[in-house]
C-alpha cells in the first residue's frame, strides 16, 4: 500500500514536470524576435523592395533635363593633321504623349505589389517560426514523457521482481514489465531522433539553438472571431490578393504606356561647343558655337509594332484580372480550411485535457487496486500506456492550435510582428 502511494505520487509529479514551465524558457515572442534580425529570407526579400524603390525613381528621371560633355579627338593623313572637339548637350522634354507618367505609375504599382511580397514573406516566415516553435515544443514533451515512463517502469520492474522473489507475483508479471519497458526505450530513441530534426528546422528559421521552450503561449492578436469576420479580413488585407490587385494597376498603366508609343513628343534640345585642330605643330582653336531648337517627333508608321504593344499589354491585363480572381478563390479556400482546423484542433485539446486527467484518475484507480490484488500486471500497463497516450495526445494538440492560429493569420493577412507584439 506504501508502495502504491510513493508511485502515485511520482505520477502525480512527473504530470507536474510536464505542464509547469521552467524557468529562464524561451518563449515564442524571442523566437519571433531572433527571427526578424536574423532570419536571412526575409532580409533578402526586403532588399529585393529597396531595389524595386527605385524603378519610379527611374520611371520619373526620363521626363527632367540632362545634361552631358562629349568630347571627341582624331588625326587623318590628308593634310588636316590632328583635331578634337568637346560639346555641352542638353535636353529637356517638353510632351512626351503620356510615356513618362504612365511609365511611373506602372513602376509604382510594382513597387506596391512588390510591397505585399515583402508582407507574404514576413508571414512566410513567422509561420515557419511557429511550426518549428510547435513540433519542437512538442518533440520536447515526448521525450520527457518517454523518460518518465522508462523510470516509472524501472521502478515497477524491480516491485514486480521483489514480489517475485517472495512468491507474490510470477515470472510472466515481470516479463510483461520488461516488454513494457523495452517499447518505451524504443519510443524515446524515436522521440529523441525527433527532437534532433525539430532542433534543426528551429535553429534554421530562427538562427540560434533552443533551450526549454515555455509551453503557456497566449493567443495571438487579431484571431477572428468567427468565420464570416475572417473572410472579410482575407478580402482586405492578404497579402497575395492585394498582390494581385497591384499588378493589375500596373498592367493597366502599361496599357497607357504602349498607346503613348503613337502619341507625338515634343523635346527642347540645346548644344554648345568648341573646336581644334593641329597645324604645322601649332593647335589652332575653332570659334566656338551654340546651338538651341525645338524637335517634334510623330510616329506614322511603325509597322504595326505599336498596335501589337498594346494588344499585348491588354492580353496581359485581362489575364492578371483573371489572376486576381483566382487568388481570391484561393484566399478563401485557405481561409475556411484554417478556420475549421483551428476549430477542431481547439476541441481536440478540451477534448485531450479532459482525456488526460481521466486517464490519471483510472491509473491511480488501477494502482491502488493492484496493491489489493484486484488488478493484474497487465491493468497497469494498459492503464499506463493510456496516460502516456493522453499526456502526448494533449502535448500534440496543443501544438496544433498554435500551428492552425498562424495558419489563419496569415490567411487573413494579419501574421505579422504586430499580430504578437501589439
Amino acid at each position: 500500500m506504501i508502495r502504491g502511494v510513493i508511485t502515485r505520487a511520482a505520477l502525480l509529479g512527473g504530470a507536474a514536470l510536464l505542464c509547469a514551465a521552467p524557468a529562464q524558457a524561451d518563449t515564442l515572442r524571442d523566437a519571433i524576435a531572433a527571427a526578424y534580425a536574423t532570419n536571412p529570407t526575409l532580409a533578402e526579400a526586403r532588399a529585393r523592395q529597396e531595389a524595386l524603390e527605385e524603378a519610379p525613381e527611374q520611371a520619373r528621371a526620363e521626363g527632367r533635363p540632362t545634361l552631358s560633355a562629349v568630347a571627341g579627338a582624331g588625326y587623318d593623313d590628308l593634310g588636316y593633321g590632328g583635331a578634337g572637339s568637346a560639346d555641352l548637350q542638353a535636353a529637356m522634354p517638353i510632351w512626351t504623349g503620356g510615356r513618362i507618367s504612365s511609365a511611373s505609375r506602372a513602376a509604382s504599382a510594382d513597387f506596391a505589389a512588390g510591397a505585399q511580397v515583402v508582407r507574404d514573406s514576413e508571414a512566410a516566415m513567422l509561420e515557419r517560426v511557429v511550426a518549428a516553435y510547435a513540433d519542437l515544443l512538442f518533440a520536447q514533451e515526448a521525450v520527457e514523457v518517454a523518460r518518465i515512463g522508462i523510470e516509472r517502469l524501472d521502478r515497477q520492474v524491480g516491485e514486480a521482481q521483489s514480489r517475485f522473489d517472495l512468491g507474490q507475483a510470477t515470472r510472466t508479471d515481470v516479463a510483461q514489465l520488461q516488454a513494457q519497458r523495452s517499447s518505451v526505450v524504443a519510443n524515446l530513441a524515436d522521440a529523441e531522433a525527433a527532437l534532433a530534426s525539430a532542433r534543426a528546422a528551429y535553429r534554421a528559421v530562427v538562427g540560434h539553438n533552443p533551450g526549454t521552450l515555455e509551453a503557456d503561449v497566449p493567443p495571438p492578436a487579431m484571431l477572428p472571431a468567427d468565420l464570416a469576420h475572417a473572410r472579410a479580413a482575407a478580402e482586405l488585407a492578404n497579402p497575395r490578393l492585394l498582390q494581385r490587385l497591384r499588378i493589375v494597376e500596373a498592367s493597366e498603366a502599361r496599357i497607357d504606356r504602349a498607346r503613348a508609343d503613337r502619341a507625338p513628343s515634343v523635346e527642347l534640345a540645346g548644344a554648345y561647343g568648341r573646336g581644334v585642330q593641329e597645324t604645322g605643330g601649332a593647335l589652332q582653336s575653332y570659334d566656338h558655337a551654340a546651338s538651341v531648337g525645338v524637335s517634334v517627333r510623330i510616329p506614322l508608321l511603325t509597322g504595326g509594332l505599336a498596335a501589337s504593344r498594346v494588344r499585348e499589354a491588354k492580353a496581359t491585363t485581362r489575364a492578371n484580372r483573371y489572376a486576381v480572381q483566382s487568388e481570391l478563390r484561393e484566399t478563401m479556400r485557405s481561409v475556411e480550411t484554417a478556420w475549421a482546423t483551428l476549430q477542431a484542433a481547439g476541441q481536440r485539446e478540451a477534448a485531450s485535457r479532459d482525456g488526460l486527467a481521466a486517464a490519471q484518475i483510472a491509473l491511480d484507480g488501477v494502482r491502488a487496486e493492484y496493491e489489493f490484488g484486484l488488478r493484474s500486471t497487465i491493468d497497469i500497463l494498459l492503464a499506463e500506456q493510456s496516460y502516456r497516450a493522453a499526456q502526448l495526445a494533449l502535448a500534440r494538440a496543443r501544438s496544433d492550435v498554435l500551428m492552425a492560429q498562424a495558419a489563419l493569420l496569415r490567411a487573413t493577412g494579419h501574421l505579422d510582428h504586430a499580430a504578437f507584439f501589439g
